[in-house]
């Protein structure tokens, strides 16, 4: 049963893209499990940049079987834009398949969205206003919509008919936003079904086959180890679960046909959105950090907040994931900038250290990073071609990260091509 898992263990944007692209061109099956196209990985394959929201990376493979599990929520116009965007670049989607049980975003859900987080004032959550919670909403209250609905005109009619009213109601006498035309928006994603119609198939069945038959299956993340809903720094995380376990939920198989879990992250941390981050850099080092490792959303553009890396973190996403090796990427990023720091404990106000990741907001929010400093390194690491190839003081910093994380390190990345990825 060769079936790995690659998981976020920061809070997402670790440049999962390039590790799941590598170990993609070398599976059967690629299976994306949760999350929307709030989501994005960034991948470099033979000199083309590809940036991938909803369809897993192994469709860059003409032979490997693409799976989107029913833990995802799949905006049709979008999923069928990306399939549009391939196709035109000459990437085939013959062999791309979505679970009927995934559900579907609506217009509502994408409006809710944005006037949920107006309301919020100050207070918002700093979604990225594409509707992912507001359906994931609709999935917990069992009022949702799901693939097979939309691939079924005549269920779907009457299924969007009455949900469309119902959220006409919430947003025009609740949120004071205007009433959608449901009519047409029946019409137009009627259309969007009957287009996806040939890609739903039951991607439990199709994925547990594969394992069963011994075949290569790598189970992609989205997002980050922070963003789980549960795990997560909450109520600032994300909708569903990015964390291993999530890919059982997500695709509708059991945790016995899994043997690998490897968890990527930066050599350095970074951060979207609001919510405590204790080793935020507010000064010109993060800023140069921000700019050299080009840390900028792939779904949204908005510039990421960085800092040290985070050992606190990591000890959380070990545990929680039950990893079993790291990828750590922007190594490179790093060099040429002095000292280097990785916090390896959080102090609070009263004076007591944590070495294990807080349970609440507020607790996390009192905390300042305790830091153990390492000795920088210099030059040019990009045209390393393996490990042993890197500066000493590189293998040190490397050696370290796995020392205070409690887990190998079994990938470095030098650069954003497949060939700057060093395997140990």
């Amino acid at each position: 049963m060769p079936a790995k898992v690659v998981v976020g263990v920061q809070w997402g944007d670790e440049g999962k893209g390039k590790i799941i692209d590598i170990l993609a061109s070398r599976a059967d099956v690629v299976v994306r499990s949760q999350g929307g196209n709030n989501a994005g990985h960034t991948v470099e394959n033979n000199g083309e940049v590809y940036k991938l929201h909803l369809i897993p990376s192994g469709i860059l493979y003409p032979d490997t079987l693409c799976l989107i599990g029913c833990g995802v929520v799949i905006d049709p116009k979008v999923i069928l834009e990306e399939i549009d965007g391939l196709i035109a670049r000459g990437i085939d989607c013959e062999n791309l398949r979505i679970d009927p049980r995934a559900h579907v975003i609506m217009p509502w859900h994408i409006e809710i969205d944005g006037l949920s987080e107006a309301l919020r004032g100050g207070s918002e959550i700093g979604t990225t206003r594409r509707g992912i919670g507001p359906c994931y909403m609709d999935k917990a209250e069992r009022s949702g919509l799901r693939m097979y609905d939309l691939t079924h005109p005549e269920v779907f009619a009457q299924k969007a008919k009455l949900a469309g009213e119902l959220k006409n109601k919430l947003i025009t006498s609740y949120y004071g936003g205007k009433a959608l035309d449901v009519d047409q928006i029946i019409q137009e994603y009627t259309a969007y079904g009957q287009r996806l119609q040939k890609y739903v198939a039951d991607v439990s069945v199709l994925t547990f086959e594969a394992c069963r038959a011994n075949k290569n299956v790598l189970f992609e993340g989205a997002q980050g180890t922070l963003l789980d809903i549960d795990m997560g720094t909450y109520p600032f995380v994300t909708s569903s679960h990015p964390l291993s376990a999530g890919v059982c939920t997500g695709t509708g198989v059991g945790p016995t046909e899994i043997n690998e879990i490897i968890g990527v992250a930066k050599a350095y941390t970074t951060r979207v959105g609001k919510g405590p981050f204790p080793t935020e850099l507010h000064d010109e080092m993060g800023d140069l950090i921000r700019n050299r490792g080009h840390e900028f959303g792939t779904t949204t553009g908005r510039p990421r907040r960085t800092g040290w890396f985070d050992a606190v973190i990591l000890r959380h996403a070990v545990r929680v994931n039950g990893l079993t090796g790291l990828a750590v990427n922007k190594l490179d990023t790093l060099s040429d900038i002095g000292t280097l720091k990785i916090c390896v404990a959080y102090k609070k106000a009263d004076g007591t250290v944590l070495k294990d990741y807080p349970a609440s907001l507020e607790e996390l929010a009192q905390c300042e990073p305790v830091y153990e400093e390492v000795e920088g390194f210099t030059g040019d690491i990009s045209a390393c071609r393996s490990f042993d190839e890197l500066p000493q003081a590189c293998k040190d910093y490397i050696a370290t990260l796995e020392r205070v994380c409690g887990c190998p390190v079994q990938m470095v990345g030098v650069g954003p091509a497949r060939s700057q990825n060093l395997e140990r």
